[in-house]
């Protein structure tokens, strides 16, 4: 209900901002603009076509560009970078958290990059610096160094006095880190603990020295997995030596998390999961070619599937009103098996120890699928048709290719994730192109030795 309640909101928002834009009244759009949060004003430019974006982005508070910046989609935030000079880039990125900083200027063209550089002050080209330490996707290209850290020999009293004096803490902090002389990590103090014991107690009597750390190496879907595991709120990140660099908080991990949903959902279309919605014409059908061109040799393939049993089809035309059914019903029963698969793989369900197994499972699934399924369909087609032979036809066809749909599904991405091929990406279209094949090859060539005989 909240959900929908702020989509609504925000949708009317956006009525009263285009409203007061194309009645001229740019003082009152700018106002409404600068009443809304950073989430909220990123919504509404990737909710709005490039003419439009362009004025929002013109009329928004540049006190304020770096948050909403930061809320863009990787699309939406590189065309608004594609509308900002070097030196409004650089005031927008003015003190922004090394994550932050490594998403909005990562993928922008060279040029801008090092202009950008050239302006930045020496703090924030050393952050620059280290957010692009790290490969992107990984710890250490979303961990953010703005970490309290304890030394074990002081006492919990000067810590919480040390901690009013500070008056704020960086934000999702639960816990604090408890590093030696040489900045490696030997615990942690959750900040409930602080609260609740004796003052003169010091740090290394409370700390809990078992610490579960993240190297800055990790692929960043693994720490997902571990954060859904332990109901984590932050994690440390460390490099080799165990020395502590930052830290990854819930926020990041839950903008991982829908990313990965994205590009799951988008990658079975072929798209990119920050494709904008309103992207230019140009470039948005350039991109879809590709995944069009493909489709089409895949089309051309099944095709030339039929072109050899054209005989066959010129001889029983029942056999051309029926010959979809069979494709059509592997393709749904082994997109089934992939999904599965697919969560499986991306939530570590999946590994060497049980794949043997899920392949027998899944195999079974499809050899009992396609038992059923060519029974009820034959009975169907006897009593629509009244051909015995036609009914047999496809009984056997529709119980090959439910057979191998299911071990399809599950090979396919096994696979391809073996070979670091995404199977959200490519699993569909490859599975697609099996069952369109293997159903029109067995109901026509079976067809065929029936008609020979």
């Amino acid at each position: 209900m909240l959900e929908n309640s702020e989509l609504k909101d925000t949708q009317q928002q956006l009525q009263s901002v285009n409203k007061a834009i194309e009645s001229g009244m740019f003082v009152l759009a700018r106002s409404i603009l600068e009443k809304m949060p950073a989430c909220d004003v990123a919504l509404l430019l990737e909710s709005s076509p490039p003419a439009t974006r362009k004025v929002l982005w013109s009329l928004t508070d540049h006190d304020h560009q770096g948050e909403v910046l930061e809320e863009l989609n990787e699309d939406a935030k590189d065309g608004i970078i594609s509308l900002m000079d070097a030196s409004n880039l650089v005031a927008a990125t003015e003190g922004m958290d090394t994550d932050d900083l490594a998403y909005v200027l990562r993928g922008i063209p060279d040029s801008l990059y090092q202009a950008v550089l050239e302006q930045m002050d020496a703090q924030d080209r050393h952050r620059v610096e280290q957010a692009f330490a790290y490969p992107e996707d990984t710890a250490g290209s979303i961990m953010n160094t703005d970490t309290i850290t304890l030394r074990p020999d002081v006492s919990v009293d000067v810590v919480l006095r040390y901690l009013r004096l500070k008056g704020e803490l960086p934000e999702a902090t639960d816990t604090l880190y408890v590093v030696n002389s040489e900045d490696k990590l030997i615990g942690d103090v959750p900040l409930s603990t602080l609260l609740t014991v004796d003052p003169a107690l010091s740090v290394k009597e409370i700390m809990n020295d078992k610490t579960d750390s993240l190297s800055a190496e990790m692929p960043e879907l693994e720490i997902a997995k571990l954060f859904e595991r332990h109901d984590w709120i932050s994690a440390p990140v460390v490099n080799q030596d165990k020395q502590l660099l930052g830290r990854i908080t819930i926020d990041d991990v839950v903008d991982i998390i829908r990313e990965n949903a994205e590009h799951s959902m988008m990658g079975m279309a072929g798209m990119d999961d920050d494709e904008d919605t309103f992207a230019p014409v140009l470039p948005s059908a350039k991109r879809r070619t590709v995944w069009l061109s493909i489709n089409l040799m895949v089309a051309f393939i099944a095709a030339s599937v039929s072109n050899m049993f054209e005989a066959t089809l010129e001889q029983m035309a029942t056999l051309a009103v029926l010959m979809t059914i069979v494709p059509s019903m592997g393709g749904i029963a082994g997109n089934q098996t992939l999904a599965l698969v697919i969560r499986g793989i991306a939530v570590g369900h999946i590994g060497s120890s049980n794949t043997r197994w899920l392949i027998g499972k899944e195999a079974t699934i499809g050899l009992l699928n396609g038992l059923v399924w060519a029974i009820l369909v034959a009975g169907a087609v006897m009593l629509w048709k009244g051909d015995l032979s036609v009914a047999l036809i496809i009984a056997g066809a529709m119980f090959i290719n439910l057979s191998v749909a299911g071990i399809a599904g599950v090979t396919i991405p096994l696979l391809m994730h073996k070979y670091k091929i995404d199977p959200a990406l490519a699993g569909g279209m490859a599975l697609t192109t099996v069952t369109d094949v293997i159903g029109l090859f067995s109901f026509l060539g079976m067809a065929t030795l029936v008609l020979a005989y």
